[in-house]
């Protein structure tokens, strides 16, 4: 993959995820406990070795710079590696950047200098695990200009994505951003395919039509119009995407078994954490015995910045006072301490204190949050920074709810940093 930059979109405001994107870019919302949105992203970039990485950030990006410098200072520099975190700096105009694409062509002199055969185009606020070298693979043996990975999704969530439409050899016949309706996949009526806004490009022929096309948004503007002069291909990552080459066999005792290695991929799971209800959702694909997304495959490990914290304690099995501490199909992140309350399905970020006869349940807790005695916490996200008062009931009532928070559609109750002091 050495002739391959990464391009990382991380300029995003978010704003179906406010209030978590108050104070921070949506790449770095934090997610699973340790990790920012982003570390899905760039660990597939690692896993996939590719080591030339240039992050695009804008909004609120000071949050994210500081998570990036702590945690990815990875790169050799003496070796051609590299993450670059580009800023909007006007060296084409007054504009800041004015979309994805446009973000790309104010920072053309950084891809012409390194003279690459292909580009790869990312969003940093996915959650999915891909494996880059069979995308490039793919779109080498098509002869494709331009490749997109497109997911299956039912025909009836056409106008929550960008609809990809195929021949059948996948060739791309049409793009409709969020169209009412579209043509179907090949061989499923149900279907359609979306882009998961995962792009990889001949170099050449995205520095062509940047400089020809004064638009800024890849969905929106340059896929369509690429169509016209340009032959794109859809990667169908559900269907290339399959573990079961990684069953092996071993010895134990003189006979032989089967066992399922925890697999590379988690084969069709992708998620647009775009709004609260899907952030929390995929958030809650983590827990559970056979969880959605796995974060404990060891060869397809997500990498982060991680805190220097003590480990997770639990304390107190009182009978007599009806006081237990435990968490069951949950996350529970360090420093954290589970005093004499009850987590369920749950995730806990770093340095999360639950009190004597408190229960969490379905919630994400972020970081320096505690949560006081007799506390009932259901379907919430509380964001970091907060002290919860003891007797506090979030999640039970929506009506009261709403008085005092923002409620999604599905009723996740959502807590801004620092409301409870």
């Amino acid at each position: 993959m050495r002739d391959v930059i990464a391009l990382v979109m991380a300029g995003g405001k978010g704003e179906r995820l406010d209030p978590l994107t108050r104070d921070r870019s949506k790449p770095a919302v934090p997610f699973g406990g340790i990790y920012r949105i982003i570390d899905v992203t760039l660990s597939n970039c690692i896993n996939s070795n590719i080591y030339k990485i240039i992050v695009l950030p804008q909004y609120k990006a000071q949050s994210l710079v500081e998570h990036l410098e702590a945690g990815w200072n990875i790169f050799s520099y003496a070796l051609g590696h590299y993450m670059r975190i580009v800023h909007p700096q006007m060296r084409v105009g007054e504009d800041w950047y004015r979309g994805t694409a446009d973000s790309v062509r104010q920072n053309l002199y950084l891809i012409e200098r390194e003279s690459p055969e292909h580009l790869l185009i990312l969003s940093g606020d996915h959650v999915y695990k891909m494996d880059y070298t069979g995308f490039k693979a793919y779109h080498e043996a098509k002869g494709a200009d331009i490749t997109i990975s497109v997911i299956e999704v039912p025909a009836h969530l056409s106008n929550r994505f960008g609809i990809v439409e195929v021949a059948g050899d996948y060739s791309i016949t049409g793009f409709k951003e969020k169209p009412k309706s579209a043509e179907p996949m090949p061989g499923n009526s149900r279907y359609v395919l979306a882009s998961m806004g995962v792009y990889i490009f001949k170099a050449q022929v995205l520095l062509d039509l940047l400089r020809s096309i004064d638009k800024d948004d890849f969905g929106r503007d340059i896929i369509p119009m690429a169509l016209e002069k340009y032959s794109l291909c859809a990667f169908p990552y559900k269907r290339e995407n399959r573990v079961e080459d990684f069953v092996y066999t071993i010895k134990k005792d003189g006979s032989r078994v089967r066992v399922l290695e925890p697999c590379i991929q988690d084969s069709s799971y992708w998620r647009d954490v775009g709004d609260l209800d899907a952030y929390w959702n995929a958030n809650m694909d983590l827990t559970g015995v056979d969880p959605n997304f796995n974060l404990y495959g060891t060869k397809w490990p997500l990498r982060t910045f991680q805190v220097q914290y003590p480990p997770v304690k639990t304390i107190f099995d009182d009978a007599d006072s009806d006081r237990t501490g435990m968490a069951l199909d949950s996350i529970v992140s360090h420093g954290s301490i589970v005093s004499g309350g009850i987590v369920k399905n749950s995730v806990l970020s770093h340095n999360v204190l639950v009190r004597s006869w408190s229960e969490v349940r379905e919630s994400v807790i972020m970081s320096d949050v505690e949560i006081g005695r007799h506390c009932r916490i259901m379907k919430a996200i509380v964001d970091k920074g907060n002290k919860i008062p003891s007797h506090t009931e979030i999640g039970y009532d929506p009506e009261e709810d709403r008085k005092r928070f923002k409620v999604t559609p599905r009723g996740i109750v959502v807590i801004p940093k620092g409301t409870f002091k």
